[in-house]
């Protein structure tokens, strides 16, 4: 029988040596590799769309690309932290975006009828950094505790959601709000919520609408009656709706051809640069440029929930899982909203639409992702 000599590496020796070529590349930089580049993709996709809605105008598509350098770069540091420190720093996060959110309805800047900005040498929106923290702080808290959460845990775990919610529904700003609390309640249902507490709950949910309803401001109001009817109103409430749907349909099969499309460069469809981009990719590019794009979305959720089941504790599992299923959720509501399945209520198209703090946020939460993959230990057989 053949014997292995001394110096043979072991089965976990093999495991452990540092991969070659471009795996090494990705794994001196904490970087998961498919993940990057599909990320990359798709915003190299919104980069050429966002060209033709933005009216080929050459500085806002060059600020874009500068955000998107930023938040390049953003993901790449949180990649470098472990999940032992993201976890122990947590607590201290959640508590700085609550405070942010607090200076916010005393001091913050209006604009558009919202009180939602900050100016602290750098204008931003410190709700972006709720859509972090509320899960991350969720996963935090049920770390070391039992799963299925107890009824004591999940009366904690409720007001860990509805403060930040009802403090940027406060702003006003209902769509960031329903989101931030989406991320929260995913962590819960990761954790093994029963089925028939979800029931419940749903059930719950009806009378908890019409409570709701009396809290919405007009506008809100108005854009859930739209969807309802949006020819009630062809020039007012229902006219970005109906145009949106006209350049969907128009698109057809392979689309009108890159910065031809009629209904976004007449400027008959409204906000074609942020919440109704996607109607820009249906028009311009037809089905095939829709599900190119909806592939690539696909795959981003499929490998970050192969993350969270690949991670090593309850911090890691929940934490990205919440990350990779709300993103599904950021894409689901601006589709569903720009084809007239939900009310309108100003969700970006993920690393597609124009905007800064937004995707800073976004990619800064795959960083994690990619943090827990890579600083995952390598366990003995």
């Amino acid at each position: 029988m053949a014997t292995r000599s001394a110096d043979s590496p072991t089965l976990l020796d093999a495991r452990s040596a540092p991969p070659g070529g471009l795996a090494a590349f990705w794994s001196r930089l904490n970087i998961d590799g498919p993940l990057f580049v599909a990320l990359i993709l798709v915003a190299a996709f919104g980069l050429v769309v966002l060209y033709s809605a933005v009216g080929e105008n050459m500085r806002l598509w060059t600020n874009q690309l500068v955000r998107l350098l930023v938040a390049v770069v953003a993901m790449l540091v949180m990649a470098q932290f472990s999940p032992d420190f993201l976890r122990r720093w947590t607590p201290w996060g959640y508590a700085a975006g609550v405070v942010l959110l607090v200076l916010v309805l005393i001091t913050g800047d209006v604009g558009q009828g919202a009180r939602r900005w900050l100016d602290l040498g750098v204008r931003f929106q410190p709700s972006e950094v709720m859509k972090l923290a509320v899960p991350m702080l969720a996963a935090w808290y049920l770390h070391d505790r039992e799963i299925p959460p107890s009824l004591k845990s999940l009366a904690v775990l409720a007001v860990i959601i509805v403060v930040p919610t009802v403090l940027i529904a406060r702003q006003p700003d209902l769509g960031t709000s329903l989101l931030i609390a989406a991320a929260g309640i995913i962590v819960i249902i990761l954790a093994g919520l029963p089925i028939r507490l979800m029931l419940g709950l749903a059930v719950a949910a009806v009378p908890g609408a019409f409570v709701l309803w009396q809290f919405m401001q007009d506008y809100q109001r108005q854009r859930v009656l739209t969807l309802l009817n949006p020819d009630s109103d062809p020039l007012g409430a229902g006219y970005n709706i109906i145009q949106s749907k006209i350049a969907i349909g128009s698109g057809g099969l392979f689309g009108k051809g890159w910065t031809n499309g009629s209904q976004a460069q007449l400027e008959f469809l409204p906000e074609r640069d942020t919440d109704f981009i996607f109607a820009v990719v249906a028009e311009e590019l037809g089905l095939l440029g829709v599900l190119v794009l909806l592939s690539l979305y696909m795959f981003i959720v499929a490998r970050g929930l192969f993350i969270a089941a690949t991670a090593q504790d309850t911090y890691s599992r929940l934490l990205a899982g919440s990350v990779s299923l709300t993103f599904f959720v950021y894409v689901f509501v601006n589709t569903a909203m720009v084809t007239g399945l939900l009310p309108v209520v100003g969700i970006p198209l993920p690393l597609v639409s124009f905007g800064g703090t937004s995707m800073v946020t976004l990619l800064a939460g795959f960083g994690i992702l990619m943090a827990i993959h890579s600083h995952r230990k390598l366990l003995p057989r």
